[in-house]
């Protein structure tokens, strides 16, 4: 699955956006960021966030040393004080390792049928099922009747991929330019 910015991250709007802390230099060694000014971002601590769902991330907090005077503060940072980055280390690992995943030839193949497969199901559950809307009430109810309609879908498929003999086939291939 591609990443939520991985679309808006091609376009050189978002490149040439110098607070974002993507297109900052981050120096490993001394755990610093520097801005497009040149001027050095401290790390000056860590915050724990617990989320609506139970999980807690760990943020590394980052403050400048001074942004006054700096000619790029107006389109930088909105703060009246000095720009200060909030940075998860482990979810930048995971982007950086989940787009490798997906610039891949086989990840491209993987999004393509996933695009392919993912939409097709809801079309023909509402075309050729005439599937418009949930007949129960109450989660239980909708999770059960969701299930059977699945089933039904999934058996669907597989007769048809047991008469045209395609069992072992699961993705389509890519199409060369």
């Amino acid at each position: 699955i591609k990443p939520v910015n991985y679309e808006q991250s091609k376009k050189r709007n978002y490149r040439t956006k110098y607070g974002r802390p993507e297109n900052m230099e981050y120096h490993e060694m001394g755990d610093i960021f520097v801005c497009k000014a040149g001027r050095i971002l401290w790390r000056v601590g860590t915050k724990h966030e617990k989320s609506k769902t139970g999980f807690v991330s760990e943020k590394a907090l980052y403050r400048c040393e001074s942004c006054e005077g700096c000619p790029y503060k107006q389109n930088c940072t909105k703060a009246k004080g000095n720009k200060t980055l909030a940075i998860s280390h482990k979810f930048k690992e995971l982007r950086t390792e989940s787009l490798e995943n997906i610039t891949t030839e086989f990840g491209k193949q993987l999004r393509m049928n996933r695009s392919i497969q993912a939409e097709g199901v809801f079309g023909v559950l509402k075309q050729d099922h005439g599937f418009r809307r949930f007949l129960c009430r109450g989660k239980n109810n909708i999770r059960t009747e969701f299930l059977l309609l699945g089933l039904a879908y999934n058996i669907k498929k597989l007769f048809a991929k047991i008469s045209e003999n395609r069992l072992g086939i699961s993705l389509f291939e890519l199409k060369s330019a």
